[in-house]
């Protein structure tokens, strides 16, 4: 599945229903903690490539084993670059982000443009919180190095 991304802001809005209708299909509903977190991930990866890159892309989802996976591809040929936002900023936190959220992340040229992508496994892990009983992990995960 892939939807064509324009290279206007407004876009965003766009590529996060189409998300939505998507992970609807495949019987994920909005509040459900995955989708979530997708719609989240989905919403950073556009929104760097089209406020970062000015370039039309072309976001992807590919459902399977582990999890799902989400890719956006552009034509600009500038890296994706981490920053460190400071208390006020108002940008900066989107790869911060994705890398707290998705399990696996990270990006590869293609042609004379790049493909950022990220992964979120299906499967919830229990662990055991002190307090006399399992809970639920979360989506937010310990911080992966980036690649």
């Amino acid at each position: 599945m892939q939807l064509e991304v324009g290279p206007d802001p407004a876009e965003v809005g766009r590529a996060r229903r189409w998300a939505r209708s998507r992970l609807a299909g495949c019987g994920m509903g909005d509040d459900e903690p995955l989708a979530e977190t997708l719609i989240l991930l989905i919403s950073e990866l556009v929104t760097n490539a089209v406020v970062h890159t000015g370039c039309p892309a072309v976001l992807r989802m590919l459902f399977g084993e582990p999890g799902v996976r989400v890719e956006v591809a552009d034509a600009s040929d500038r890296a994706p670059s981490p920053r460190q936002a400071a208390g006020d900023d108002t940008g900066g936190r989107g790869l911060e982000l994705v890398d707290g959220l998705a399990d696996r992340w990270g990006w590869q040229r293609e042609g004379a443009g790049k493909r950022i992508w990220c992964e979120i496994d299906r499967a919830e892990k229990a662990v055991d919180d002190s307090s006399g009983g399992p809970r639920i992990q979360g989506a937010i995960r310990e911080p992966h190095v980036y690649l």
